[in-house]
């Protein structure tokens, strides 16, 4: 009896012991992530960081990203429905039709039969942050060719995956002849995460399928109020692994897997609708910054799934690298500006043309 009674003194002793510390280090984890210039040392590109990025930014506040934002419950955020000429940008016009879409343009299912309707896939590049509704490359597009009809559904902060489910929940709905995907390579990493801007959902492959994860998408408020629960030594542990796995190569390959299942199953929901799908590398960033056409890791990733899949794909990196040539300065470090939407979209409406999928048949202002 007592010698059961000093086991049990000594497991009680142990569990004291085993939480203390527990404790001690999460105190020490929860400074460390509440302390600014030693969570940006820390931070990564992780479903923690990020989240934690977004408590720090929004206290009680229940706004998803931007002003121009909302929550969305199965892609977490969407551009708001009925937006006028907002400010933003730097003076900048933003404008939204009824469901969402940039521009001020209603679009009904059936569409105008005499024009090719292009529905448009993308982040902010396609978006277009930075620039007015005017300016993205798929309105220049349509105004280059005015045979056709462009529907911008572009959201900042969007992988992929978010991309896809925009195209099944309303993309197909337009009916459109082309399906235009902005593949930009800084959102395959996106296509791992649970939360970037925003809480998003995310697919995983299971058995060589995409099953969703991450749905229906915490409201904002829900979001802050589970924020004192949750452990801070997990999320920690969390940015260190990250920080590990990207290092090792491990994230990059997780990204390529998971993209490449992505784009199959965008392409086929567009073919199933009718809809030719076409993908179409964006050169941004660092990728603007080199002198010759040397792949880039990414874009070498989006030209050998092309050539394996045998897909429509267009690559405007050497249209960019020739403007850059001919003496343009290109922007190397964020979004691009009116000019390379423009370039973009006569790389595009070219290619097109070229290809047979549009036609001129109305006259060019």
């Amino acid at each position: 009896m007592v010698a059961s009674r000093r086991t049990l003194r000594s497991a009680i002793t142990g569990l004291v012991y085993l939480a203390a510390v527990v404790l001690f280090f999460e105190g020490a984890a929860r400074l460390a992530v509440s302390s600014g210039p030693l969570f940006q040392r820390i931070a990564a590109e992780d479903d923690s960081s990020h989240r934690l990025r977004w408590i720090q930014s929004r206290k009680r506040k229940r706004d998803v990203a931007y002003f121009f934002d909302e929550y969305h419950r199965t892609r977490g955020w969407s551009l708001k429905p009925n937006l006028r000429d907002l400010a933003v940008f730097g003076g900048r016009r933003l404008s939204s039709n009824s469901r969402g879409v940039r521009g001020t343009a209603e679009h009904s299912p059936e569409g105008d039969p005499s024009r090719t309707r292009i529905v448009v896939l993308g982040d902010s590049f396609t978006f277009g942050e930075e620039v007015s509704d005017e300016q993205t490359y798929a309105s220049q597009l349509q105004g280059l060719a005015p045979e056709t009809e462009v529907l911008n559904l572009g959201v900042h902060g969007y992988g992929h995956d978010q991309m896809l489910l925009y195209l099944r929940e309303e993309g197909l709905v337009y009916r459109p002849d082309i399906l235009l995907l902005g593949f930009v390579h800084i959102d395959m990493p996106r296509n791992l995460l649970a939360f970037r801007d925003y809480a998003k959902p995310r697919f995983e492959r299971i058995r060589g399928r995409l099953e969703l994860r991450g749905t229906p998408v915490p409201e904002p408020q829900a979001v802050i109020d589970a924020e004192p629960w949750r452990s801070k030594l997990l999320d920690l542990l969390r940015m260190l692994r990250s920080r590990l796995d990207e290092g090792s190569g491990t994230t990059a390959a997780r990204s390529r897997e998971i993209t490449a299942a992505i784009l199959d199953e965008m392409a086929l929901a567009a073919a199933a609708a009718g809809a030719k799908p076409i993908f179409a590398y964006l050169p941004v960033e660092e990728e603007l910054a080199q002198a010759d056409l040397t792949a880039t890791g990414p874009q070498r990733f989006f030209l050998d799934y092309c050539g394996a899949r045998r897909a429509a794909c267009l690559d405007l990196r050497p249209a960019f690298l020739a403007r850059a040539k001919a003496g343009a300065a290109l922007p190397t470090r964020g979004h691009w500006g009116a000019a390379e939407h423009r370039l973009a979209a006569q790389a595009l409406r070219d290619a097109l043309r070229e290809q047979g999928l549009i036609a001129r048949t109305m006259p060019e202002h």
